[in-house]
């Protein structure tokens, strides 16, 4: 019985000073994506940018919500309502503090972990039972271990000698993205998970 599709969500916030945040890894798997794979142009609707097509016979909407981080959930609930996609056929891209730079890991279901994107789904999806794909953007090192304050890690941009690791970074979690489509979560986790730090020189 066909499902439908995945709708895949990256985070990230809306506008040009952000582009190249930490926070704003989401949007650059889900372009990354978009562009490898030749699917349409992203059109604005239901308070994001989103598009549809295939890839490897699957079909999946793609989706950046662009009401900012902490609003993440309004617009991903109302594509996910458009195209009756159920909450266990949503995977959402975001950034990771918990991992390292380098690590990419796809997860299915779970809290927010105070990330802000996370917990706005979680409100208006009314669960946690979607996919994650986790991307490591590391802790501040100037910061002492286990402190909450990540705000100004994240919303700053990386740095100009990370763009060579950061595009295997991107690159592993398109493949992430693929591999969910092709096989499921679960499969995917099995294949993937166990690789280590892509952006190891």
């Amino acid at each position: 019985m066909d499902r439908g599709p995945i709708l895949v969500v990256g985070l990230g916030n809306p506008g040009a000073k952000y582009a190249r945040n930490r926070h704003n890894v989401g949007f650059m798997v889900v372009d990354e994506l978009v562009r490898a794979r030749g699917l349409p142009a992203f059109k604005a609707k239901q308070g994001g940018e989103s598009t549809s097509g295939s890839i490897g016979g699957a079909r999946l909407v793609a989706l950046k919500p662009m009401e900012f981080m902490n609003l993440s959930g309004f617009a991903t609930q109302r594509t996910a309502a458009f195209h009756q996609i159920e909450i266990d056929r949503v995977l959402v891209v975001h950034d990771e503090i918990d991992l390292e730079f380098g690590i990419v890991r796809l997860k299915n279901g779970g809290g927010h972990g105070g990330h802000n994107g996370l917990r706005s789904i979680i409100e208006q999806l009314g669960g946690d039972g979607f996919s994650r794909l986790r991307v490591g953007v590391g802790r501040d090192p100037n910061k002492p271990p286990g402190s909450k304050d990540a705000a100004a890690w994240v919303l700053a941009d990386f740095p100009a000698a990370a763009d060579k690791p950061l595009a295997a970074v991107i690159s592993a979690a398109c493949e992430d993205i693929e591999a969910t489509l092709e096989l499921g979560i679960t499969a995917a986790m099995n294949k993937h998970n166990n690789r280590s730090s892509v952006a190891a020189s």
